[in-house]
C-alpha cells in the first residue's frame, strides 16, 4: 500500500502505557473472561479451549459489537478494576504500525465523510484506541486474546497491535492491506451503528432463537465486510492507495477467518447453525461486492433469506 506520507487521523488514542488490573472483566458475579472461555466456545460453536487464541481471537477480530455478544451470554461488566500508567516503550516497528493505523483510519474518514455527504448526512468519525494486553471500554473490559473489536457504546475501535503478528503468522494472512482490512471492517460496524442497523439487529436478535439469531449476526458481519470493500474501492480509485497484490491480501484475510475454516481447524467439522460471521466464501464474496461497486447500497446483506 502507498500509505507513507499520507494524512494521519487525529482520532487515534494511544493507551499502550495504560495498565488495567484487578477483578475487572466480564462475569456472573465474579471472575474474569478467561474463566468463561469454555462457555463462550460452546455458544460460538467451538469445542474445547486448546484453540483459545484462534477461537476467541478470530471472533474478536470481526465481532463488531462486543456489548451485544457479552449481553447475549448474560455476562455483566465488573467495575472493580485498577488503572495505572507507565512510561511507554516501543520499537521502531511498532512506531511504524502506529503511523500506519493512523493513515488507514484517516483514509476511512475520507471515504465515509464523502459517502455520508452524498446522502445528506454528516459522518461522525470514530476513535481508534491502541492498547496492550487488556483495555476497559464502555462495553466492558476486554483482553487482547479477543482480537480487535468495535464497541458501539462509545463508538470506538480497539486494537492491540500484536494482533497483526497473529494475523500474519497464525492466520497466514500477511501484508499491510490485510491489516487495513481489519481496521476497515471494524469501521464498517461503526457505519452500521450510525445508520441504526446495529440497534435494529440487536433488537431483532432478542426475539429470535439462537440459530436464527446467528443467521442475523452473519448478515451483519458480512455487511461490515462489504463496507470494507466499499472503502477499498474509494481508497484505490480516489487516492491510489492500493498496489498490486493488495486486494489478494485482503481476500486471504477474509478467507482465513471464515466460520467454516475456523471450525474445521478447531473441531474437525463444520456446524453451519453456529456460524456468527459467515463462511470463508461468503466473506470473500461480500468484500468483493463492496470493492467492485464502491456503493453502500450494494451491501444489503439482509435482503432475502
Amino acid at each position: 500500500m502507498r500509505w507513507r506520507g499520507k494524512r494521519k487521523s487525529s482520532n487515534v488514542e494511544d493507551r499502550r502505557n495504560t495498565q488495567v488490573s484487578g477483578a475487572g472483566g466480564f462475569g456472573r458475579g465474579g471472575g474474569g473472561i478467561l474463566q468463561l472461555l469454555p462457555m463462550i466456545f460452546k455458544v460460538l460453536g467451538f469445542k474445547g479451549t486448546a484453540i483459545l487464541i484462534v477461537g476467541v481471537g478470530a471472533y474478536g477480530l470481526f465481532t463488531g459489537n462486543l456489548g451485544n455478544m457479552l449481553g447475549g451470554l448474560g455476562l455483566q461488566q465488573e467495575t472493580s478494576t485498577g488503572v495505572s500508567t507507565a512510561p511507554l516503550t516501543e520499537t521502531a516497528a511498532e512506531r511504524e504500525q502506529v503511523d500506519f493505523v493512523a493513515v488507514i483510519l484517516a483514509d476511512t474518514e475520507e471515504t465515509w465523510s464523502s459517502l455520508f455527504q452524498q446522502r445528506g448526512m454528516t459522518y461522525q468519525e470514530p476513535s481508534l484506541v491502541l492498547f496492550r494486553d487488556a483495555v476497559k471500554s464502555a462495553c466492558g473490559m476486554a483482553q487482547s486474546a479477543m482480537g480487535p473489536f468495535y464497541c458501539p457504546a462509545d463508538q470506538q475501535v480497539y486494537i492491540d497491535l500484536s494482533f497483526f503478528e497473529q494475523l500474519k503468522n497464525q492466520f497466514k494472512a500477511p501484508g499491510d492491506f490485510a491489516q487495513a482490512y481489519v481496521i476497515a471492517h471494524e469501521v464498517g460496524h461503526h457505519i452500521q451503528t450510525l445508520l441504526g442497523i446495529s440497534s435494529e439487529v440487536h433488537a431483532a436478535r432478542s426475539k429470535l432463537s439462537a440459530v436464527e439469531g446467528n443467521k442475523l449476526s452473519v448478515k451483519q458481519e458480512l455487511q461490515a465486510d462489504c463496507f470494507a470493500g466499499v472503502w477499498a474501492n474509494h481508497a484505490n480509485n480516489s487516492r491510489q492507495l492500493l498496489e498490486t497484490g493488495d486486494i489478494e491480501e485482503g481476500l486471504t484475510a477474509a478467507s482465513a477467518i471464515g466460520d467454516d475454516t475456523l471450525q474445521k481447524q478447531s473441531q474437525g467439522h463444520v456446524s453451519p447453525d453456529s456460524f456468527t460471521h459467515g463462511s470463508s466464501a461468503q466473506r470473500v464474496k461480500w468484500f468483493q461486492i463492496g470493492f467492485a461497486s464502491g456503493n453502500m447500497e450494494s451491501c444489503d446483506t439482509f435482503k432475502g433469506s
